[in-house]
This record gives structure tokens, C-alpha cells and sequence, in this order.
């Protein structure tokens, strides 16, 4: 453990300039770095490896912190990450949150090369189309990852995958699975039909209906759903691409449900059929 004297105690220091920097979209493209918030975060950094190379190379703790979450540091410590315990006000520079936790990394990027994804022959797919909000890309990314999505793919017209709230949002869900960015629609609707996968597009006004679809036993294939904006959702190209418009029923006086939740509900559907269909790997442990 290292000492209980925080070694930080300027916000001025360069070091924790480097760090703070990484807040902004065009510092983490350049230093091809990001910072990842709070005990889970960090926690699922120290553990991942990118063609084992450690994902966590940096960790700002404070002494409280450090002390409390000592597994964590020593995690860190293990795989070489620079440990650097900090006086509160330091972390509370670093961090993005209106209450740190006390524990800041900074990650390497671990975006996956969308044919790397392509290549593993993927039978669920979470695809976000012109998704805007962060909150709602890494809250998808976390749905993805507990349907047992085996990827998800972030559009060029997408949010930054890095942005702090969605690192956050992901709830350590972005160091489990693999994600391309950047990608175009045309290409992942393309490159995904050409490795045998069913693409649909979910919308409001879908003209088909995921509870007939689940009915006619047509959910078990391999599935790719395309998630749009959270205000227009997805334009007339983006469905015209699909092999189907899929609408989440709403059977109670709701007028929609938001992109999160659909999402889920999808995904969902589409990990059940799969398992019944004796055609996909079991979700649940056991």
C-alpha cells in the first residue's frame, strides 16, 4: 500500500492537468486516452486487457479511497498502472461528477476494428444510429452486455464512446464486450448482412410488432438492432437498410418508451428467442 500522505495536492500539478485534459473529446483522440470514474469503472479496467496489453495505465486515488478500496490499488499496482494517491481536491479536478468517489484512471482506448467483430461471426448486436446523448449510449452498451450481446457498434453520426457519461453510464459494461466506433451505417448494416445477420430496426412506427415477431418464431437467427436518435429516431434511409421495422408494443396509455428502455426490451426478446431456438449460448449462469 502507499503511504497515506497524498502526493497531489495541486490541482496545477502537470500531471493532473494531463489527466483533466482527457474531459474533452479532441485530448482523448490525440493521447488515445480516457478516464474511467468510481470503484466499478476502475475496477473492470484493472482487469482488461487489449491483445494483452493492460487497459489501466494510470490511477488517482484518494488516501480514504485508497485505504477503503485496497483490492482496486493493488489491481492497478499489479499491472504496472502509475498509482498516485491525491488530495480530494485534486480528484474533485479530475473528475466530472458533482460527487467523486476518490478513485480516477485513465484507460487506453479498447474500441474493436469492426471486422475483427465481423470475423467472430456475431449472433446479437446492439447498433446505435445517430445516438446523441451519452447517458443513453452507455446505458444501451450496459443493456447489450446483460442480454448477452456479443457487440456493439457506434455510428460515425454517434456520440464520442469515451465521453465520461457514458463511460460512467456503461457501468463497467464498456470493458466487457467488444465496440467499434466511427462506423458508417451503410457499412455495419452491410458488413453484418454479409456475416448472416438478421438486421431490424427498431422504431415507433415500426410496420411490424415484436411481440408477432417472437410468435412466428422469427427472433431466434442471428439479430442486429439499430437504435436511433432519442428525439427523431431513425431517418427513412437507416430503415429503408433494415430487413424489418420492429415496434415495442405498448399496451398501457404510455405514449413511448425512451431509447434505453426499448432497447432493452429488444435485446432482451432477442437473447429468449435465441435461447429457445437452441441456436445461442445460455444468458443466465447455469
Amino acid at each position: 500500500m502507499p503511504s497515506a500522505t497524498p502526493e497531489l495536492i495541486s490541482p496545477r500539478s502537470p500531471r493532473v492537468g494531463a489527466a483533466r485534459r482527457l474531459a474533452r473529446r479532441n485530448f482523448r483522440g490525440k493521447e488515445r486516452l480516457f478516464l474511467a470514474e468510481g470503484p466499478q469503472a476502475v475496477r473492470e479496467a484493472a482487469e482488461h486487457r487489449a491483445d494483452g496489453t493492460p487497459t489501466l495505465v494510470e490511477l488517482f486515488a484518494t488516501p480514504e479511497a485508497a485505504e477503503r478500496y485496497a483490492d482496486i490499488v493493488g489491481a492497478a499496482q499489479a499491472v504496472g498502472a502509475r498509482v498516485h494517491l491525491a488530495a480530494e481536491e485534486v480528484i474533485a479536478d479530475i473528475s466530472t461528477t458533482v460527487t467523486p468517489q476518490g478513485l480516477v484512471g485513465v484507460c487506453r482506448f479498447l474500441d474493436t476494428d469492426f471486422d475483427a467483430i465481423l470475423k467472430t461471426r456475431p449472433r446479437l448486436v446492439a447498433v446505435l444510429a445517430h445516438v446523441r446523448d451519452p447517458g443513453n449510449a452507455g446505458t444501451v452498451l450496459r443493456c447489450a452486455d446483460a442480454a448477452g450481446a456479443e457487440a456493439v457498434v457506434l455510428t460515425d453520426a454517434s456520440v464520442d464512446l469515451y465521453n465520461p457519461k457514458a463511460v460512467r453510464a456503461s457501468v463497467g459494461s464498456l470493458f466487457h464486450l467488444p465496440v467499434a466506433v466511427g462506423v458508417p451505417v451503410e457499412r455495419a448494416v452491410s458488413g453484418l448482412k454479409d456475416a448472416g445477420v438478421r438486421i431490424l430496426a427498431a422504431d415507433g412506427a415500426g410496420e411490424h410488432d415484436l411481440d408477432d415477431e417472437l410468435d412466428k418464431g422469427t427472433m431466434g437467427g442471428p439479430t442486429a438492432w439499430v437504435f436511433g436518435n432519442e428525439a427523431w429516431g431513425l431517418p427513412e434511409e437507416t430503415r429503408a437498410l433494415a430487413d424489418a421495422v420492429v415496434r415495442v408494443p405498448i399496451h398501457g396509455k404510455a405514449e413511448s418508451l425512451n431509447l434505453a428502455t426499448a432497447a432493452a426490451v429488444c435485446l432482451y426478446a432477442s437473447a429468449r428467442a435465441q435461447r429457445a431456438s437452441g441456436g445461442c449460448r445460455s444468458v443466465t449462469p447455469g
